[in-house]
């Protein structure tokens, strides 16, 4: 797959175009101009809170499946292409549900910078304590 000696396309500007798309596709659904039947975007939309987020719990399990059949055939090539496929479907119905919320990628690449530099455990504890505040 990838190689870390090739050029890297530029991640946020990925995300944030494709959310774009997602964001313009969900208001053409809400004023009418989509139909759920010809467009998967809409239907999604159409399912509501509760239909997007089963989507991504499906779609979660499907690269959690990708992945350990890819460590058990030490990442073969189809084996990286399908779990690179389910990791792709999961970051669309993310965006998905990012965008049922009023939400954009930036937010989360906003949240990861500001993590960025602290432990892992620190910081979910101090979730964790301000939860209980």
């Amino acid at each position: 797959m990838t190689s870390n000696a090739q050029a890297k396309p530029n991640l946020d500007s990925a995300l944030a175009h494709l959310a774009d798309v997602v964001d313009q596709r969900r208001d053409a659904f809400k004023a009418g101009q989509t139909d759920p039947k010809t467009s998967y975007t809409a239907l999604l939309f159409s399912k509501g809170d509760d239909g997007i987020l089963k989507k991504i719990g499906e779609e979660a399990t499907e690269t959690v499946m990708a992945a350990k059949d890819a460590r058990q055939s030490n990442l073969a090539p189809e084996q990286q292409k399908l779990l690179v496929g389910e990791v792709a479907d999961l970051w669309f119905h993310c965006l998905i549900a990012l965008s049922q919320f009023n939400l954009r990628p930036e937010d989360v690449i906003e949240e990861l910078d500001r993590r960025l530099g602290t432990s892992g455990i620190e910081e979910k504890a101090a979730r964790k304590a301000a939860s209980k505040e």
